[in-house]
């Protein structure tokens, strides 16, 4: 099984991420990671999906979230043929970073202070899922108070529009 990215573009209308979802749920396919937002296109919205499955299902997947009214188009691709981020914000002790050393940390990992309390310090991370669960690991022994990490955000390496399907 590979992992795939399938791009929705839909109308903004209520209901529709209902009935994507439930494509997936009677195919007995887990979703790994689902993110929605606005698109290049005015009123028209994406939805990343990332499932780990065979081409041959994928390609049913596809096809037959593309016969649902409100979906103007749907594409899936390979990891290879996407380039992509995830988010994740961690929330550790504030004494934490009373030593210097974590400064360092941070730098080599790429992740930033985002906020600051009396009693806590939110950090970001944006990267690949291996480069932001490394991180975790790394500051778990420090007292991870919260972490969480966003769905995939993805473009397609391959230059289609969505243009040439809206004429």
């Amino acid at each position: 099984m590979n992992t795939y990215n399938i791009s929705v573009f839909t109308e903004n209308n209520i209901g529709i991420l209902n009935r994507i979802t439930i494509i997936f749920t009677r195919r007995h396919v887990n979703i790994h990671s689902i993110t929605a937002s606005e698109c290049e296109e005015d009123g028209i919205y994406r939805y990343t999906i990332v499932i780990k499955n065979s081409e041959e299902q994928v390609i049913k997947i596809v096809n037959q979230i593309e016969k649902l009214v409100d979906v103007i188009k749907a594409f899936y691709y390979e990891d290879k043929d996407v380039v992509y981020q995830e988010l994740a914000l961690y929330k550790l002790p504030y004494e934490t970073f009373k030593n210097q050393k974590i400064n360092i940390l941070l730098k080599r990992n790429d992740a930033r202070i985002i906020s600051i309390d009396e009693k806590f310090v939110t950090l970001e991370k944006t990267g690949n899922p291996e480069e932001i669960f490394e991180l975790f690991q790394i500051l778990k022994p420090l007292g991870v108070f919260e972490y969480v990490k966003s769905g995939r955000v993805a473009i397609s390496k391959p230059m289609k529009t969505l243009k040439e399907f809206l004429t």
